[in-house]
């Protein structure tokens, strides 16, 4: 094949155009022209025209093509591993813009773990009376997969259990924090209590999310030990708060869950029992770092003062009650 092409003299970047970066993502995705013009809808000499064109700005081949394959060249791999984040960074601020410049209008996917309750709900409330242009969709994401809807886009927010340790996603404001309780059977010998402490889970097979949940996350929901060390019998693992729930029911183990999920999901077969000398169960908002439109940010927003207010009313009822 031929050398690389040579730069434009005095502009290898003046007039960069973003479809030619987009095109050489596509491409280095693919490895293949055909499938990239498919993906673009434009034509394979089209593809071929874009990326000879950023090549001659960068004065470098990025792509190696051959009558059996396409491969990115050494420099086309750095360039693909710097490019991607900051193109995705720019995409993202030019749909906020347009955005704003039009309103906040379109579609805003919610997810949501255990329990739509209250909570969430004033802020969903809060967020259509703003901006009556934009539809809202709330889905269930399952419990032993926290954070993939928002990986993978199917969801733009989800409102997941703490903790989030995960890069290339961002924590927004947190909900407030709840008191865990344990479900059993109404047939287990704790069910009658009106509380237990954390040491007397090492008496209970603990029922945990399954993967891909990560370690960190599962561990967090289902201690392997109690706070002073002793062990805690490891459950079976689960899908779906659902599938969780109906286990506990048939006496296979124990499962913690907050306060209002509890609430939400009291059953004849079923006692939640409060667990002191644990951490608080706390919900937070969570959406992807490169995805951050003005849509998520209006919904983050409508949670921080959703939140604020009904903690402000808990507040404000719990001190008349004691007075």
């Amino acid at each position: 094949m031929s050398g690389p092409p040579a730069p434009t003299a005095g502009h290898r970047t003046s007039g960069l155009e973003l479809r030619e970066l987009e095109c050489f993502l596509v491409l280095a995705e693919e490895l293949h022209f055909g499938r990239t013009g498919e993906r673009l809808y434009v034509s394979q000499s089209r593809v071929s025209q874009l990326l000879r064109a950023l090549e001659s700005r960068i004065g470098a081949r990025l792509v190696d093509r051959t009558s059996r394959r396409v491969r990115l060249t050494p420099l086309g791999e750095q360039f693909r591993t710097s490019l991607h984040p900051a193109y995705e960074a720019l995409r993202a601020t030019v749909d906020s813009a347009r955005n704003a410049a039009r309103g906040i209008e379109g579609r805003l996917t919610i997810g949501f773990q255990g329990t739509a309750d209250d909570r969430i709900m004033r802020a969903i409330d809060l967020f259509h009376r703003r901006h009556p242009g934009c539809a809202t969709e709330i889905v269930e994401i399952p419990l032993c997969d926290p954070f993939g809807a928002l990986r993978s886009g199917a969801v733009d927010v989800a409102v997941t259990l703490l903790p989030v340790a995960e890069p290339g996603l961002t924590l927004g404001p947190v909900f407030s924090a709840q008191q865990q309780t344990l479900a059993v059977s109404v047939r287990h010998p704790l069910a009658s209590r009106a509380e237990i402490d954390a040491e007397e889970l090492a008496a209970v097979a603990l029922i945990s999310p399954d993967a891909p949940a990560p370690a960190y996350w599962r561990a967090a929901h289902a201690p392997a030990t109690t706070p002073r060390g002793r062990p805690i019998p490891a459950g079976p693992g689960v899908s779906t708060l659902q599938e969780g729930l109906t286990l506990a029911a048939a006496g296979r183990g124990g499962m913690l869950l907050c306060r209002p999920t509890a609430d939400y999901h009291g059953r004849r077969d079923l006692a939640f029992v409060p667990v002191t000398g644990l951490p608080d169960s706390v919900l937070g908002l969570v959406h992807h770092t490169a995805r951050e439109t003005a849509r998520v940010h209006a919904f983050r927003t409508a949670v921080t003062e959703a939140t604020e207010a009904v903690d402000t009313a808990s507040r404000t009822a719990d001190a008349a009650h004691v007075t």
